[in-house]
């Protein structure tokens, strides 16, 4: 299995202090060791950094760390190899254009037998992630062969995400940049922080962060990860079927399959 991480934030910030306790899943406090990816959202444009190693071991993910990337929406991901080769073609998120816009896909899951009718997108690795995700782009393109907003989509997000958990685990973070779908199967967790703020202490290492002296009283951060990265702060679980939608740190709409 993997372990995903979100943020949605209604200011650029940066996800150092989150991605720090992800990597060290990444084979060292976990069996994660096949690959790990991270992108930031700027504007239309999207920064991403993958490997198909250990990010405990890897020197880009330690440059990542010391780079303070700002963005208001990021996915980030660890794999353990279930379907697929440990390659860079493999290694999550994947990115495809739709709509003049640049979508971004993280699964955490495995799909039994998973072969969806091909259509317009089609995945460049071997793994089901990939295959779920051009199948998701495929049904939206079907659907609204041109742009809409994302309040039309979610009832194709939502019913694809049911479709794909039919067939075995599929947690997944799904973003256009504008919004962040998040979809429990199994696991998922999230926290939002936001004025007053306090300090937080990573679970995989020794980090404390103070996050009043890092923010203002303006700030809406909210992160979402398979398990909770810290250790004194009281996280969200979500039940299995329970989705999520974010924009700028709120939650504008969520419900249960």
């Amino acid at each position: 299995m993997c372990e995903l991480l979100g943020m949605s934030a209604n200011v650029p910030t940066d996800i150092v202090f989150s991605f720090t306790g992800l990597m060290q899943r990444g084979g060292g406090t976990g069996p994660h060791r096949d690959g790990w990816g991270i992108a930031f959202y700027e504007g239309r444009g999207l920064r991403l950094f993958q490997e198909p190693a250990a990010s405990v071991e890897s020197e880009v993910a330690k440059l990542v760390q010391r780079y303070p990337i700002k963005s208001e929406t990021v996915i980030g991901h660890i794999r353990q190899a279930n379907v697929g080769r440990v390659c860079l073609a493999n290694t999550h998120p994947f990115v495809r254009e739709l709509w003049g816009r640049n979508w971004c896909f993280a699964h955490n899951g495995q799909l039994a037998d998973f072969q969806p009718a091909p259509g317009f997108y089609r995945p460049v690795g071997d793994t089901d992630s990939e295959a779920a995700f051009c199948d998701l782009l495929n049904r939206v393109r079907a659907a609204f062969p041109e742009p809409v907003a994302v309040e039309s989509l979610l009832p194709i997000l939502v019913g694809a995400s049911a479709d794909y958990r039919s067939a075995g685990v599929f947690n997944c973070l799904l973003s256009n940049g504008d919004w962040l779908f998040a979809f429990c199967s199994s696991k998922l967790a999230q926290i939002t922080r936001r004025a007053p703020f306090g300090p937080a202490r990573l679970k995989d290492v020794e980090v404390i962060v103070d996050f009043q002296a890092e923010t203002t009283p303006n700030d809406v951060v909210t992160v979402l990860a398979t398990e909770p990265l810290t250790a004194n702060e009281s996280w969200t679980i979500y039940q299995p079927g329970e989705w999520s939608l974010w924009r700028r740190g709120e939650c504008v709409a969520q419900g249960r399959t």
